[in-house]
């Protein structure tokens, strides 16, 4: 009898812990010094949200929206698999971003999942239709104390342009001399980002490794690829800085193991 007590203790206490690694909603803060960034954006904060896939957190997402509208974010970024194509329910990933847009101007861009999909045109439209600002290959300035900074966005290559097709349309009549700050779902095209002239982008995709083991990093990706790169943190190349998220939510397979759903928090300086 108290073998079977302590079994059914030690799966009851493993389920817990696997529960806790899929719902512990955890905020990673950044500082960040960038050499372009005009004094009068110093201190912008943005809250970056990646791969919710179909990940719940409370009743219609109020755990996440809590959690984000706490840090009074300036802006709120999206960068792709806001959906699922597996387990695809665009009303729940929606109720998350109708309590974002009450928070503070949210910025999308598409990811790998929304192309499979084929269903672009009707969540980009839904998204629009409540106040979002969807990027597909294209610019837009921001405005804070006077100055301008630029937010370009583009879409997944899984459309079928290369990368730096889609920046170079994006990037049409821009000036080289403003800031840029690019939003795109994948990070492990940076070069071409460094050769666009970007100076902070925000990424996801690869959901932080996943499974991770702690004080090594991430094990295997969503792709079953060992030891992936290119997964979290901060990256730099020359002049751009990378924010990676490890994501919110998990495709086909339903586990992060040591790697609790990330939302990021990043405050930007300038050394102007």
């Amino acid at each position: 009898m108290k073998k079977w007590i302590a079994i059914i203790a030690t799966l009851g206490l493993l389920g817990c812990f696997l529960y806790a690694n899929q719902q512990w909603l955890h905020l990673t803060k950044y500082a960040i010094t960038l050499k372009k960034l005009p004094k009068e954006m110093d201190g912008l904060k943005i809250v970056q949200i990646s791969d919710l896939h179909h990940a719940e957190f409370g009743h219609e997402q109020s755990k996440l929206i809590e959690k984000v509208k706490n840090e009074k974010p300036d802006m709120i970024v999206i960068t792709g698999d806001l959906v699922d194509r597996y387990h695809y329910d665009l009303d729940q990933s929606l109720e998350a971003v109708e309590g974002f847009v009450k928070i503070a101007p949210v910025y999308y861009v598409n990811g790998n999942h929304e192309v499979s999909l084929n269903d672009v045109p009707q969540i980009t439209k839904l998204l629009k239709d409540i106040g979002v600002h969807v990027l597909e290959n294209q610019t837009v300035s921001y405005y804070r104390n006077g100055a301008a900074i630029d937010i370009i966005g583009i879409d997944d290559p899984l459309n079928g342009k290369e990368t730096a097709q889609m920046l170079n349309e994006a990037l049409v009549g821009t000036d080289t001399e403003t800031f840029r700050l690019l939003l795109a779902h994948r990070p492990e095209y940076y070069q071409d980002y460094v050769n666009a002239g970007i100076d902070l982008t925000f990424n996801g995709h690869a959901h932080g490794g996943q499974i991770r083991i702690p004080g090594i990093g991430g094990l295997v990706d969503h792709q079953m690829n060992l030891f992936p790169t290119h997964i979290e943190g901060i990256e730099r190349q020359d002049q751009l800085t990378q924010v990676i998220s490890r994501g919110l939510g998990n495709s086909r397979v339903n586990i992060r193991l040591f790697n609790p759903p990330e939302i990021v928090v990043a405050t930007l300086h300038s050394e102007k």
